[in-house]
């Protein structure tokens, strides 16, 4: 059995690995700090459960699951916190099981034989988990197998070409399997939609020009490309740039 424990302490990496070496000592134990290190070392070592912490620096535990979900079987989740009131929310996660800290060894028994025998991989997420969701710090796409990031703040615009979605920066893009219209909703404070087909980082945008023949287009900062205004989006998009 191979095991990922994600907690940004050491100690508490510690405590844990003990803990599960005690009860299952030929466990391969994998470690991470971090969201993003956990989702590489997930790509990297498929684990069958992972010993999740839910507040973990770059993005929390529970973006963790979600961005777990493209992945064609994903492991057991097994969320770890010192805090009662994210009970609810690990298990709208689909979490096999909440383990409170200090972590008991009986208790955790009972969770990793949870964690071996159900298959997470017939388990989803749901849309949100709750009325006042948060917004993810990352969009995820699987790239050669494995999951790759990118952080929503280096994103400059997010534009829909046939089923998929392009978010692209300065020197690179990458494609996006989510609707546009999800991410219009989810990124709200941080993008605004110029055209039906594009969404533009709203701290990004350098000026709104009219061309010749009347149409507006948007200049994005460090970026050749300039990008389509619809008349529909116009008086919102001016209103915007006043704003800011």
């Amino acid at each position: 059995m191979k095991i990922l424990i994600v907690d940004d302490e050491t100690l508490a990496r510690e405590r844990l690995r003990d803990l599960v070496l005690d009860l299952y000592p030929d466990t391969l134990i994998i470690e991470a700090a971090s969201g993003s290190e956990a989702l590489r070392q997930i790509s990297q070592q498929a684990p069958e459960i992972v010993l999740l912490d839910i507040r973990i620096p770059d993005m929390d535990g529970l973006e963790v699951a979600n961005h777990l979900l493209r992945l064609p079987a994903p492991p057991a989740i097994v969320f770890t916190t010192a805090y009662q009131e994210h009970t609810l929310n690990a298990f709208d996660a689909n979490a096999v099981d909440y383990l409170l800290k200090p972590i008991r060894k009986e208790r955790l028994n009972i969770a990793i034989e949870r964690a071996a025998v159900l298959s997470q991989s017939k388990l989803a997420l749901p849309n949100s988990r709750d009325d006042t969701p948060t917004a993810r710090s990352h969009l995820s796409t699987m790239v050669q197998g494995s999951i790759r990031l990118i952080a929503v703040a280096n994103i400059y615009y997010l534009k829909a070409e046939q089923k998929y979605v392009t978010a692209a920066w300065p020197g690179g893009e990458i494609l996006i399997d989510e609707p546009l219209k999800e991410l219009e909703t989810e990124f709200s404070a941080q993008f605004i939609r110029i055209h039906r087909n594009a969404l533009v980082a709203i701290n990004r945008i350098e000026k709104l020009t009219r061309t010749v023949d009347g149409q507006h287009t948007i200049k994005l900062t460090e970026m050749p490309v300039e990008l389509a205004v619809s008349r529909r989006h116009l008086a919102a998009v001016k209103k915007t740039i006043k704003r800011h």
